[in-house]
């Protein structure tokens, strides 16, 4: 039977996709098995890395000054509204525009920490789990996280594109849908894995 060029090509793709597929599942389906002492030692490691990098990032928020007032992360982040945003921004000194640059870097570090670590309590939890739909839901707040974290990472490179241009204009609303989806994210499986996380039994079906 004659094949052309191009079914050729198509074959192949299908093969390889098939392949990539296939380590896909077989990775996921070992993290999923993995045990909970595994998963008690990437929080811990997560948790050693939060507290560090939030300690740097809460030394450096007392020079967030403007004209003689404090200005806050959080305000940045949620409660402000762009007008504000704007005038923090376009108004800041040299030096505290680069102490904010530096707690944007830490804050690169923070999510290094935050996200694995809720991660890392939402399998925790899933170990000591039996019934089938909890455990289900728990996976999905784990690989939650991997989006949380994007939108942490998508933050920040708003603000460090508004520290040196400070001319916001429509993206200012998805900026905040971002950070709002984020907190949900990290928020909703964090206040669902704690309690599970800590019983010291299977919960049973």
């Amino acid at each position: 039977m004659y094949i052309t060029h191009n079914q050729y090509e198509y074959k192949n793709k299908d093969v390889r996709f098939a392949i990539i597929l296939k380590y896909l599942r077989k990775y996921i389906h070992k993290g999923m098995n993995t045990n909970y002492k595994y998963w008690r030692r990437i929080f811990l490691f997560s948790l050693g890395l939060f507290i560090g990098s939030a300690f740097c990032m809460k030394w450096m928020e007392s020079d967030f000054v403007q004209n003689g007032s404090l200005f806050t992360i959080i305000g940045l982040e949620i409660s402000y509204p762009k007008e504000k945003v704007i005038h923090i921004l376009s108004g800041l000194d040299p030096a505290v525009k680069n102490i904010l640059k530096y707690h944007l870097s830490f804050d690169f570090a923070f999510m290094v920490g935050i996200y694995p670590g809720i991660a890392a309590l939402c399998m925790m939890a899933r170990n000591k789990s039996v019934n089938n739909a909890l455990r289900k839901l728990l996976l999905i707040l784990a690989l939650l996280q991997l989006v949380a974290w994007g939108c942490d990472i998508c933050e920040n490179c708003y603000l460090l594109k508004w520290i040196n241009n400070p001319t916001i204009g429509t993206d200012f609303i998805t900026y905040h849908f971002i950070v709002t989806l984020k907190w949900i994210l990290a928020l909703m499986a964090a206040l669902v894995a704690i309690p599970l996380a800590i019983r010291s039994r299977k919960i049973a079906k």
